[in-house]
């Protein structure tokens, strides 16, 4: 795969970060984690790039990530993928919040539980998925949530590594772990696994802020360090 398309855009109040990714213009994308309000965002950038979606695809199952999940993967007829232990949030987002917001979003999504979408495709992790034409390892990275996962498009002669992290890591930060489901030392565990084996100059595209790369995260990062000075 010699060049990918990703475009980007912050979705929602609390801006968690919506991707689109394909191999060229003109063909299939995935999306990644698009929350609140991100429908729109999405069909614009479809439409500008002249794309048609073939998948959602989501890092975990907070609300801020999955939000429009069901709606655009249902009016596009496209699998929405996830891992089997965060499925449950799409249905009960409450379930992985603290009481105060859990009751805030109920307040948001109206009576009755939010749909599932149509199709539903659970991946644990460990082996690629191929979707759209791109190629992607997928590894199970628990600990801000128990079914978190980063997906990454492999190094190319053209450019590095690319991994979407969801709220695994962030740019001079990591995911918090104190909400339901939530594991410190095993976000700790996930981080040196999945993040830290890789070259420094793979770029991390997180669920908030800006993007990054492991290199400057190995440097600066003082949860990396930490990892690193243990």
């Amino acid at each position: 795969m010699p060049t990918v398309l990703i475009a980007a855009f912050p979705a929602g109040p609390l801006a968690a970060n919506c991707y689109v990714v394909a191999p060229a213009e003109g063909g299939p994308c995935v999306v990644v984690d698009p929350g609140q309000n991100a429908a729109g965002g999405v069909a614009g950038l479809l439409a500008e790039h002249d794309l048609t979606l073939a998948a959602v695809l989501l890092t975990h199952g907070h609300f801020d990530h999955v939000w429009s999940a069901a709606e655009l993967a249902d009016a596009h007829s496209a699998p929405v993928y996830i891992h089997p232990a965060d499925r449950a949030l799409l249905t009960d987002p409450g379930r992985g919040l603290d009481p105060a917001l859990a009751a805030q979003v109920t307040s948001l999504l109206g009576p009755g539980a939010p749909k599932e979408p149509e199709q539903v495709v659970e991946i644990p992790g460990g082996e690629p998925v191929e979707i759209a034409g791109l190629r992607l390892d997928v590894e199970h990275a628990p600990g801000h949530t128990p079914g978190s996962v980063v997906y990454a498009l492999a190094a190319t002669q053209e450019r590095p590594e690319v991994m979407f992290t969801g709220d695994l890591l962030f740019a001079g930060s990591i995911g918090r772990s104190d909400f339901p489901g939530g594991d410190h030392a095993e976000i700790l565990r996930s981080l040196e696994r999945v993040c830290l084996s890789r070259p420094d100059d793979t770029s991390v595209l997180p669920g908030h802020g800006p993007q990054t790369t492991i290199g400057r995260e190995r440097s600066t990062n003082p949860f990396l360090r930490d990892i690193i000075g243990r």
